[in-house]
């Protein structure tokens, strides 16, 4: 018998590209012989949210919270069994968030690397013994420790890129993605070249959604996992769809 649907919130424009990337994902990893076989999906793209890595970094995040808290609230009120915010620095605020609605809201971090640690990725241990995954995001995200704990939770180690890598991640992330310029091939394999061949990660997250974006539109090696495609399975798994998208 076919599991009962349930419906979708999400809370995007964080950024508005990602979030389109988010939405063409999960239709593409549903599988449907027709409309009816989709999810139905309630979409409040909020491009004006004020910025996550600032609200983290100045520690001012009242005004933050309070649109989270609106758009969950409003997500809550038209029906959501369950709710994806395809932006991974917006999850330093996770708790906050999810005290604000009795829907469950998908921890894109905690799944990510709950799936990493599952199908074995990052299994390439140091020599003291302790398995590495890379981590490619925001400022804020790194100096948070959004991923940090999720993968010492884990028994993992999250592997920052140095100052002058991270650098070249926010410049791929704000000065080129979020601004509609090409983003540098070049920056991109900086940072990957640096976290595997320097640092032995054998997994790099993909852990903000414009490099989500960057992967649309280039190609990037196997041992890159991208944040959103995790959010995207768990979206339509926990919708009661099938799932028919890259992951296993």
């Amino acid at each position: 018998m076919e599991q009962a649907r349930k419906k979708l919130g999400v809370i995007g424009g964080m950024g508005p590209e990602a979030s389109c990337y988010f939405y063409d994902q999960l239709i593409a990893a549903t599988q449907a012989a027709g409309d009816q076989d989709h999810i139905d999906t309630l979409i409040v793209s909020h491009a004006s949210m004020p910025d996550r890595t600032r609200a983290i970094v100045t520690g001012e995040d009242r005004e933050l919270i309070a649109a989270m808290a609106a758009d969950v609230r409003l997500l809550e009120g038209w029906g959501a069994a369950h709710i994806a915010i395809p932006c991974n620095t917006s999850h330093f605020f996770y708790d906050k968030i999810q005290a604000e609605t009795a829907v469950p809201v998908i921890h894109m971090p905690r799944e990510t690397v709950r799936y990493a640690v599952a199908h074995g990725l990052g299994d390439t241990a140091t020599a003291g013994g302790t398995r590495r995954i890379g981590i490619m995001a925001t400022d804020g995200t790194i100096s948070a420790g959004v991923y940090a704990r999720e993968c010492q939770a884990l028994g993992v180690e999250a592997v920052a890129p140095s100052p002058d890598r991270q650098r070249d991640v926010m410049a791929l992330i704000y000065d080129e993605i979020k601004a509609g310029k090409p983003a540098s091939e070049e920056r991109f394999g900086r940072v990957l070249d640096e976290l595997v061949g320097e640092k032995g990660c054998s997994t790099v997250v993909l852990a903000c959604t414009e490099l989500s974006v960057y992967k649309r539109d280039h190609a990037v090696p196997p041992c890159c996992l991208d944040a959103l495609d995790v959010l995207v399975r768990e979206s339509v798994l926990r919708s009661g769809a099938a799932y028919c998208g890259p992951l296993a």
